[in-house]
């Protein structure tokens, strides 16, 4: 497989191929259970060929921390040679993975999954169990916040700090896989959370919602009454709440969020980075927002420094979803409310300097309500040359009648910098347009779903039926200079 490296804001091969990544979460939330231990996604039982041919090239696998270590310093080692089964399969078919440390909640023991019960510190607070929502104890869960906090300030149990134990479990599992083609890189932690300043954050926000809602004159109080009390479809009331309004909600807590980004998760991730790269200097460094910048909320994360010094392999790899996500009423979600989210961490990636990977978006249910939001969704995406990986992979999903949505035209691999690329879905037309300054022995590469009625290019270029038979590879060679590929359906 093609080594990957970050360059700028792109990902190159090592042939100098510009690289766009489409792809699916495969996560195995389950804590480990000595009396039936479960070690991830089978390498056996995923469908990898199929998920190839539907033009996906890269995975976020996961798994949880109380898994990896279920005591002190003992690693499940069952887990990790499954992780490095699913690896070497990854390589057979030509998809990258990057591997996902995940947690909701922080861990099961707060009614979520993520840490070992050993590792969750929550001091004289006892968890409550959810009543509606899953995310709840991030609103009012003291125990959660505590189990938050006592991580992030590394405090120690058994005379080790509890980072230090995280860190050390990472270094253990990056020794095994550190030599695994397929390995695209590590994401330390899953949607990081403040803490009790979580719950700070919360109620500012509930503030700042009941504040906006009375003064803001682009609130139109008749139709929130309207469609919130008296209507069959009460999720339309979301509709007062629509990009700029959401944000004006929610910029009371922007010093909250700083505070956390700048002196808590930063300086955690470089210290995970500064451990990694102890065992290997293979692997892309992944840094994430916190939880309540999926919300829009400006994320201030700093680079990644490895001893002091910036990582040179480090990418931004933001989540964004939209109220209505996991909820009936996802055909309502807001494409102004998701699309702030998504310029906010554009500027974040701007700032930073580095390539995106979105590293969770969608979560959708069957039902075509929601597809023009989904299309909208990739089309910012194109508009910004991001990488994504949709969540989430379960069995049978590539039978789904969605799939039909989530599988579209895209750059994979491009003989120089893109300028820009387009799928228009309603005229059934893709475009690119890039530059070559150097000759390549390699084709640029463009996934399709279905064949082509019709193919412009300056280049020579050949069809490729991908097994399955459900998309195909177009390879195109061009020279120098600047060239515009147009594809017909």
């Amino acid at each position: 497989m093609d080594k990957i490296r970050v360059e700028g804001m792109r990902f190159v091969d090592e042939h100098g191929r510009e690289r766009i990544f489409s792809g699916m979460n495969v996560v195995d939330k389950k804590c480990y259970d000595s009396n039936n231990p479960y070690y991830g996604y089978k390498a056996d039982s995923f469908p990898f060929e199929e998920f190839r041919a539907r033009g996906y090239d890269i995975i976020r696998l996961g798994f949880t921390w109380s898994a990896m270590e279920p005591i002190p310093g003992k690693y499940n080692e069952e887990l990790i040679s499954s992780l490095c089964d699913f690896l070497d399969k990854c390589e057979e078919y030509g998809i990258y993975a990057y591997l996902d440390c995940h947690q909701d909640v922080y861990s099961s023991y707060c009614y979520g999954d993520g840490a070992p019960r050993w590792a969750t510190l929550t001091d004289q607070y006892t968890p409550r169990k959810q009543i509606a929502v899953w995310a709840e104890p991030y609103f009012y869960g003291k125990a959660c916040f505590r189990a938050f906090d006592n991580f992030w300030n590394n405090v120690q149990y058994n005379r080790k700090g509890l980072q230090d134990y995280f860190a050390d479990m990472w270094k253990h599992l990056v020794d095994a896989v550190k030599d695994k083609p397929a390995l695209f890189g590590f994401d330390f932690f899953n949607e990081p959370f403040p803490g009790a300043d979580g719950g700070k954050i919360f109620r500012k926000i509930i503030k700042g919602l009941v504040k906006t809602t009375i003064t803001d004159k682009r609130v139109n109080l008749y139709e929130l009454a309207k469609q919130g009390l008296f209507s069959n479809e009460k999720a339309k009331a979301l509709d007062q709440y629509e990009g700029d309004v959401f944000r004006k909600i929610s910029s009371e807590c922007d010093g909250l969020v700083k505070n956390f980004d700048e002196n808590r998760y930063s300086p955690f991730v470089s210290k995970m980075a500064t451990a990694i790269r102890q065992v290997t200097d293979n692997g892309i460094m992944f840094m994430e927002n916190n939880y309540y910048s999926n919300l829009g909320i400006p994320c201030c994360n700093t680079p990644i420094k490895v001893n002091g010094e910036r990582e040179s392999q480090q990418v931004f790899a933001p989540h964004a979803y939209d109220l209505m996500v996991d909820t009936p009423a996802y055909k309502y979600a807001s494409n102004s409310r998701v699309g702030m989210i998504f310029d906010q961490h554009r500027k974040t990636q701007e700032r930073l300097g580095v390539p995106c990977v979105v590293g969770e978006w969608g979560s959708c249910a069957e039902g075509d309500g929601w597809y023009p939001h989904i299309r909208f969704l990739h089309d910012k995406f194109d508009s910004y040359k991001w990488s994504n990986t949709y969540w989430c992979y379960f069995d049978g999903i590539l039978d789904q009648d969605f799939m039909k949505v989530l599988t579209r035209p895209r750059p994979k691999a491009v003989t120089g910098e893109i300028i820009s690329y387009k799928y228009d879905h309603d005229d059934g037309e893709f475009k690119l347009k890039y530059k070559q300054e150097a000759k390549f022995k390699v084709p640029t590469v463009i996934y399709v779903d279905r064949k082509p009625e019709k193919i412009e290019c300056d280049g020579k270029y050949k069809i490729i039926e991908l097994p399955g038979n459900i998309g195909y590879d177009i390879e195109i060679k061009t020279g120098i200079g600047e060239h515009e590929i147009e594809i017909e359906f």
